[in-house]
């Protein structure tokens, strides 16, 4: 990290201004040979957190009129010394700028570098720099909540608190092994058993919050299924409150699978508006339907759409009967119902909800049955620190089962030196989620995925 790296920081294009990013201990340097403060007096006394009018220019050419801000190190981003220039926006004005920095010293950074080096001085971890896309990749306020939650280390804490009880409970053996004639309560057996049942029991509270936490990352993948005819469309159109898919009384209108996402109740919904299930001769709309039957078996969630005034059929019973534990029943069309009828009955097989997407009924209760199947009835705000990374929930789950081998072990009677290898890979695998110790091809695949000047 001896170089100084530069890139721009806001998306090219026309806008109003652009951000460049200057960060590494030249970058400085660089900017006395590029950068002429109106005010000469206040820019060299360096002082922190400052902002600075002047022009940028390439050796005598005037590039444009820029305010400057100033942070320095150790209190920047990245740990080092960073300047973020604000010029006028408009690719061109932008990319002089950029090409004047790689001239007078620096280099264009790589994706994800300038939150590398902050991971690499010690700024963040690598929850708090995999919260850093999440925030920015966010697409409901819950999701953009949990991710700032992690970004403010509350879920790295945690993890740090278990690494540390298993730290405790290896000094714990290796006193064993080291002093085996000495009569001390480091040769508890007991003592060691409750210390990894402790730490047993908090990595379940952590990964019994990670489904939902994922859900609340990822969001929930939803198929809406149903006869033809019977609204399936309709309710897409009305979720994302535009005219999405078309609708008309022709059976096998959607032939193919529709795809949009939307936010109900602050959760993230991937929306499959799929072909009507039902017999039919034509090749393209039996294409469609097998689709859509491919569909229910990945769904996290199935809206199964019936009509309220119609007897269900064999392929709808079909549907309840199979995927029952994530399909939420929609009783469409009771406008329809005279005033004497009843809605179909349906045995307690999932949830059923009166709905009309013509009237706008039942939404309401849509929305209250999506949330309670992700919180599982209980409160849980997206501020709490909650997993949601598929790789830190897969290093949890691999420190759970050394953990729990090394029970095993210690039940079986197994010597200290055997139950300090299992205790030893729990460690790796919890360390591996913050970054005490890891790989640096992990790093290099986490810092990848960033945008370029993040």
């Amino acid at each position: 990290m001896e170089d100084t790296i530069v890139a721009m920081a806001t998306a090219m294009g026309e806008a109003s201004i652009h951000v460049l990013r200057l960060s590494g201990s030249k970058a400085g340097y660089i900017l006395e040979k590029c950068f002429t403060p109106q005010n000469r007096e206040r820019w060299s006394l360096n002082e922190n957190f400052t902002l600075n009018l002047g022009k940028f220019h390439d050796e005598n050419m005037v590039l444009d009129e820029v305010l400057i801000g100033k942070m320095l190190a150790p209190f920047s981003y990245t740990g080092e010394d960073v300047y973020e220039v604000n010029c006028h926006g408009g690719p061109f004005v932008a990319q002089r700028i950029l090409q004047a920095c790689i001239r007078n010293g620096a280099r264009l950074a790589g994706p994800g570098e300038f939150s590398k080096r902050a991971f690499l001085n010690g700024k963040l971890d690598l929850v708090q720099a995999e919260a850093v896309i999440d925030l920015i990749s966010s697409r409901t306020e819950t999701s953009a909540n949990l991710a700032l939650s992690q970004l403010n280390g509350g879920l790295s804490d945690q993890i740090t608190n278990l690494r540390e009880e298993i730290l405790e409970i290896l000094a714990f053996i290796e006193a064993g092994i080291d002093f085996p004639e000495d009569d001390v309560e480091t040769l508890d057996r007991t003592t060691l058993e409750s210390l990894i049942n402790k730490t047993l029991r908090n990595i379940t509270l952590l990964l019994a919050g990670s489904k939902t936490g994922k859900i609340l990352r990822d969001g929930l993948l939803t198929v809406i299924v149903g006869q033809p005819n019977v609204g399936k469309s309709s309710l897409l159109n009305a979720l994302l409150n535009e005219e999405r898919a078309i609708v008309t009384d022709i059976p096998g209108t959607t032939r193919d699978e529709i795809r949009e996402s939307v936010s109900v109740g602050g959760i993230l919904l991937q929306l499959v508006d799929t072909a009507g299930i039902c017999e039919s001769n034509d090749l393209v709309e039996r294409l469609g339907i097998e689709r859509a039957r491919k569909a229910l078996t990945t769904a996290d969630l199935i809206l199964l759409v019936v009509q309220a005034n119609h007897p269900l059929t064999e392929v709808e019973y079909q549907i309840l009967n199979t995927y029952s534990d994530k399909v939420i029943v929609l009783l469409n069309k009771i406008d329809l119902l005279h005033k004497d009828q009843q809605a179909v009955s349906i045995y307690e097989k999932g949830l059923c909800i009166p709905f009309s997407v013509k009237e706008h009924k039942g939404f309401f209760e849509l929305e209250e049955a999506i949330r309670d199947r992700v919180y599982q009835g209980e409160t849980v705000l997206s501020t709490d620190p909650l997993l949601s990374n598929v790789r830190q929930i897969s290093s949890l789950m691999n420190c759970d089962n050394a953990l729990k081998q090394s029970m095993e072990s210690l039940q079986q009677g197994m010597p200290w030196d055997i139950l300090s290898i299992d205790i030893r890979q729990a460690l790796q695998y919890v360390s591996e989620i913050t970054g005490h110790n890891v790989q640096e091809s992990l790093l290099e695949d986490i810092f990848s995925r960033f945008c370029i000047g993040k």
